[in-house]
């Protein structure tokens, strides 16, 4: 996971770590709600600094600039993907429910825990050496989903088909949710999690 320093000092409590966690988690749902309504590309520093009702300041304090805090959140979901889809995979489950799990928690991940969904999906808005690593951990994301679609294939609970192309158009699917989800519509994202992981195993299964 990316390690972004507290820049106020070299060594710091596990406590004041926490809090600074914390903060940077704040200001992430902050920078979400701009890029929401801004777009990522038009969205500036002293907006978020204004919707997390910090000074401009205090944000460079948590983050060096608008390029760290995509990378923060594309990490971040990152890593609540990857660790859904591996503790899916060392589950005894059927694979139908296993691949529903992972699926849920990929748009809860968007949607709900974070609200970094538009960020993440800005993955080239990074420059190059951010971008890289972000890029390796989203292939190994989708090399474990892509796994676990095959092991179900295999084992005949899910139709025959080419698993990397079915597990493409599903992962392209939940991600498309960040385009059209709004948090004030008819449906919560846990909501929205359930039903689109039940409609798109239900396609897969026999």
């Amino acid at each position: 996971m990316v390690q972004i320093l507290n820049r106020g000092s070299t060594r710091t409590s596990p406590r004041a770590q926490r809090k600074t966690e914390a903060r940077r988690a704040e200001i992430l749902r902050a920078a979400a709600r701009v890029f929401r309504r801004k777009g990522v590309a038009a969205a500036g520093m002293r907006e978020i600094a204004e919707e997390a009702d910090l000074s401009p300041g205090i944000l460079y304090y948590y983050f060096s600039g608008k390029d760290e805090i995509l990378q923060y959140c594309q990490d971040r979901t990152l890593e609540h993907m990857l660790a859904a889809a591996e503790a899916a995979r060392a589950t005894p489950a059927s694979t139908p429910e296993r691949l529903r799990a992972v699926l849920r928690a990929h748009v809860q991940a968007m949607l709900g825990e974070l609200e970094g969904a538009t960020a993440h999906l800005e993955v080239e808005a990074l420059p190059e050496g951010m971008r890289e690593a972000m890029i390796a951990k989203r292939d190994r994301y989708e090399h474990e989903v892509r796994a676990l679609v095959a092991e179900g294939m295999k084992r005949g609970e899910l139709a025959k088909a080419d698993a990397a192309l079915v597990t493409r158009a599903m992962l392209g699917a939940v991600n498309w949710s960040a385009r059209w989800f709004r948090p004030d519509g008819k449906l919560r994202s846990a909501e929205v999690a359930q039903s689109l992981a039940d409609y798109l195993v239900r396609g897969l299964t026999k």
